[in-house]
C-alpha cells in the first residue's frame, strides 16, 4: 500500500476482511457492534474509505460492505502481521495461546516490513498461528483453508483439530485442559439432535461440548 493507513483504519480493514470472509457483505451494526462504537460512526468511516484514492471499500446503503482489491491487501497485511507476532511470540517468548492475542493487536500496527520478513525467516515460514489460523503469505494471499467445523460430525466419526476460531482468554485455557488443541486428534462419541451438543473424546478425556464451541473448532475429517 503506498498510501499511509492510520490504525482506525486498519482495524476496519481487518474487521470487514473477517466479516466477509463467508463471501457476505458487512453490516454497518455488525462492524459497529465489533468495534463498540456506534452506527452513525461506522457509517462516517465507510464513507471516508469508500472514497479514498484508491477506494478500500465498496459500499451501498443497506447493502453493507466489502472490500476492494487495494483494501483486502491492506486487511491481509495486518493479519499476517498479527497471526506472525502471535506464532513469534509463543516461539521465542515463552507466551502461551490464550496470551498473545492482545500483545499482537497493538504490535500489528507498528512492526516494519524488514521485521515481519526477519521473524517470519526466524521461525521458517510458519503457514499457521498458535491457534492454527492460516497465515497470510508474503505476497499477501490467503491459503485455501478447507477444514470442517467440529459441530458437522456425528458419533464414531474421528478428525484432527486444524484450527480454534476465537480470542477469548477463558475459552482458550479451557479447551486446552481438554486436549483441545491443533493437532489433537478427536472422536465423537454422541450427538444430542436437541440442543446440538457432541460428546467428543481427546486421549483419555471426554467432554459434552454445546454449539458456541463446536462451530468455533475447525477440523479435517480422518
Amino acid at each position: 500500500m503506498k498510501q499511509k493507513l492510520t490504525i482506525s483504519i486498519q482495524d476496519y480493514l481487518k474487521i470487514i476482511y473477517e466479516l466477509t470472509e463467508s463471501g457476505e457483505s458487512a453490516s454497518t451494526n455488525a462492524l459497529a457492534k465489533r468495534m463498540k462504537i456506534s452506527a452513525p460512526s461506522v457509517t462516517g468511516m465507510i464513507q471516508k474509505l469508500a472514497s479514498s484514492k484508491p477506494p478500500l471499500v465498496e459500499y451501498q446503503k443497506h447493502q453493507g460492505v466489502t472490500l476492494t482489491r487495494e483494501g483486502r491487501r491492506a486487511a491481509l497485511e495486518v493479519i499476517r502481521h498479527h497471526r506472525l507476532l502471535e506464532a513469534w511470540l509463543v516461539q521465542t517468548l515463552g507466551y502461551s495461546w490464550d496470551e498473545v492475542h492482545e500483545e499482537a493487536e497493538r504490535l500489528e500496527h507498528v512492526i516494519s516490513e524488514d521485521f515481519e520478513q526477519r521473524i517470519a525467516a526466524a521461525m521458517g515460514n510458519p503457514d499457521r498461528d498458535p491457534h492454527g489460523e492460516l497465515i497470510p503469505t508474503a505476497d499477501l494471499k490467503m491459503p485455501v483453508d478447507e477444514s470442517l467445523p467440529l459441530s458437522a460430525l456425528r458419533p464414531k466419526q474421528s478428525a484432527t483439530i486444524q484450527r480454534v476460531q476465537s480470542s477469548d482468554t477463558d475459552l482458550l485455557r479451557y479447551l486446552e485442559s481438554l486436549g483441545l488443541v491443533p493437532g489433537a486428534v478427536i472422536e465423537i462419541k454422541a450427538y444430542s439432535a436437541f440442543d446440538h451438543n457432541l460428546t467428543v473424546r481427546v486421549g483419555r478425556k471426554s467432554a459434552v461440548l454445546g454449539l458456541n464451541i463446536t462451530s468455533r473448532i475447525f477440523i479435517e475429517k480422518n
